[in-house]
């Protein structure tokens, strides 16, 4: 079977017949992203490629191939939008100051949770309820601080039928207080935290209200990507400003 013609029986995202270290068409290297990106797509590859984060090498007929070097590059480029939330301006540049690209899919466990690894998050979804037992089980955190992280207001639970649900968001922060809770950090030292974060909210809310408040569908999609993306640079230039003030206590 000529080459186009094997690509092209792929192309509809079958798995590829060729070894791992052989090139994967697009379909192929979808799949193979999914397990840990489940919004990855088709549609999106071509983009990141579009905007010359990556470029796979091409058949005479046309069809992509990626390379394994291909597809660390974009596990790389997709974690570093999810767990730093960073632009993609940004993560052009990092690349080329030579950023270490990924090549193993982190296997879960304690040590991934303890590495600081940033979870994927939506400002449209909070993702599932957990229960506070399963929180506390998940988390090791103490039962005592997310008393206190409630009353500081830097978590809030929500109460049905006797038991307390936290979303996703509200258990990575528990998740999070918990790391700093072993230096000493407490539920009012947070405050600075939250009061930080309101203020953020607020500035980006006043930035998108109209769009953010409109009846028309798409131009509600837009302004809710916006604030996704404007999240994203507000978090990068606050680690910016957080990185130069350490070097001034570090010395």
């Amino acid at each position: 079977m000529a080459v186009d013609q094997h690509i092209a029986t792929l192309a509809a995202g079958e798995a590829p017949i060729a070894p791992p270290h052989k090139a994967m068409t697009i379909g192929a290297v979808c799949k193979a992203l999914a397990p840990e990106f489940p919004d990855i797509s088709i549609s999106k590859i071509r983009y990141l490629e579009d905007q010359k984060l990556v470029a796979p090498r091409r058949t005479p007929g046309g069809y992509r191939l990626y390379s394994a070097g291909d597809v660390a590059r974009l596990r790389t480029i997709l974690r570093l939008q999810r767990d730093e939330f960073l632009p993609l301006r940004v993560i052009r540049q990092e690349l080329a100051s030579g950023r270490q690209v990924d090549a193993e899919v982190p296997e879960p466990g304690p040590s991934a949770q303890s590495s600081g690894r940033r979870h994927s998050m939506s400002v449209r979804d909070g993702g599932a309820l957990y229960a506070l037992k399963d929180v506390l089980e998940e988390t090791r955190a103490d039962s005592g601080l997310v008393r206190e992280l409630e009353e500081y207001g830097v978590i809030r639970g929500e109460a049905r039928e006797g038991t307390t649900w936290f979303d996703e968001t509200e258990r990575e922060i528990i998740r999070a207080v918990t790391e700093l809770a072993r230096y000493g950090v407490g539920g009012r030292n947070l405050r600075v935290f939250r009061t930080s974060a309101d203020r953020e909210s607020q500035l980006l809310q006043t930035i998108l209200a109209p769009a953010l408040r409109s009846r028309n569908p798409q131009r509600r999609k837009e302004a809710l990507e916006a604030l996704e993306n404007l999240a994203a640079v507000a978090s990068h230039l606050k680690h910016l400003l957080l990185i130069r003030d350490l070097r001034k206590i570090a010395g």
